[in-house]
């Protein structure tokens, strides 16, 4: 499912929503523009993000700030030290 710009879109329009969508994250969490800029790179690309990090530096707060940014939900999966991503996204065997 392909959500591309239309053709008229410029460049400058998207640099303006991505600034606003950046904006409204940063009235929720301050200190993780990398994270920020990765995660507006994935979002424009429309790829899929894995965060990972030390407990309690923000990553559910940046994804909700992103949904609610967007008018979109999100959902959160705890992993454990026994959880691969395999476990959650199943495997192709040929």
């Amino acid at each position: 499912m392909s959500h591309a710009l239309p053709a008229e879109t410029e460049l400058s329009d998207v640099a303006e929503v991505t600034a606003r969508i950046r904006q409204s994250i940063g009235t929720v969490l301050a200190g993780l523009d990398e994270a920020v800029t990765a995660t507006l790179a994935v979002v424009l690309a429309e790829g899929h993000l894995l965060m990972e990090d030390v407990r309690g530096v923000g990553k559910t707060t940046l994804a909700r700030a992103l949904a609610l940014s967007l008018d979109c939900q999100v959902g959160r999966l705890q992993f454990t030290p026994d959880l691969l991503p395999s476990d959650v996204t199943g495997v192709s065997i040929f």
